[in-house]
């Protein structure tokens, strides 16, 4: 394999390990703690206040989550299945690891880190990488509210207008963000997150992420299953990602260092 194509190879890395802070997906496989919860009916009689009471009342209550996972990658030019141990700790890290630990992810509110063991090079950064793969500004609190079914942005910082579309309670924004325009859907079930759309017109970008159902893990209301797709131009990048084994309030541990060695891959490689 020449110089170019190992650089091309190193970007895709990055772009999949990079991605997997961001799209975690849980999907139940009969267990029997857990159970796919029945669409419910929107009314059109409620406004967009008492709506988005409602989705921030229903929010799970947690201290840790543990499960595992599987995510899909494709983006057009190759395609990937990973399957993941997921944990997380509520508003303090996030923590995947690979089949035989070959590879593993560590968030915090501070930073993204990844080591993959298959070409001993590893990540170790803030979110301004995984900002730019999806054309919006991430923090670590975005990152979480988009893997519990919840509103990327706070919906209690700007007024927004509803109606239901397709039985789901559709927000939008009475005033024009600066440069991004956002949609929220939400289910009409427990008033989580059945859809976000950003989009910014300017760089021709646009995310999609739908949650496709739920479930309830002991009495919590959790997503069952979430699509993304990214857009940009005519380029399109869709993940799958699929939960099971889904646990709350487990002791866990986090363990997560580098080996020694290991190549640093830096923004660049991913451009």
């Amino acid at each position: 394999m020449d110089r170019r194509n190992k650089q091309s190879e190193m970007k895709q890395k990055l772009k999949i390990f990079g991605w997997l802070p961001v799209v975690l997906f849980f999907a139940l496989q009969s267990c029997k703690s857990t159970k796919t919860i029945a669409e419910g009916e929107a009314s059109p009689g409620l406004s967009a206040k008492q709506v988005i009471k409602r989705h921030y009342r229903n929010a799970p209550e947690f201290k840790t989550i543990v499960g595992r996972m599987k995510v899909d990658y494709d983006n057009g030019d190759m395609s990937q299945g990973v399957n993941l141990s997921f944990r997380m700790e509520k508003d303090k890290a996030i923590w995947l690891a690979a089949t035989m630990n070959m590879a593993k992810v560590y968030i915090t509110p501070e930073r993204v880190s990844f080591y993959n063991k298959l070409d001993n090079t590893y990540f170790d950064g803030d979110f301004s990488y995984l900002s730019s793969v999806l054309g919006t500004e991430l923090d670590f609190e975005k990152v979480q509210n988009l893997l519990l079914g919840g509103a990327i942005y706070d919906l209690n910082g700007s007024a927004y207008t509803s109606r239901v579309v397709a039985n789901s309670y559709e927000l939008k924004p009475t005033e024009s963000m600066a440069l991004l325009k956002v949609l929220f859907r939400v289910e009409p079930a427990n008033f989580r997150m059945a859809g976000q759309m950003l989009s910014d017109p300017a760089k021709g970008r646009m995310l999609r992420i739908e949650y496709k159902s739920y479930q309830l893990v002991d009495k919590e209301v959790f997503p069952d299953e979430i699509g993304i797709s990214v857009q940009e131009g005519s380029r399109e990048t869709n993940i799958d990602i699929r939960y099971r084994n889904v646990e709350f309030n487990r002791d866990l541990s986090f363990p997560y260092s580098v080996p020694k060695g290991y190549k640093e891959l830096t923004l660049e490689d991913a451009r």
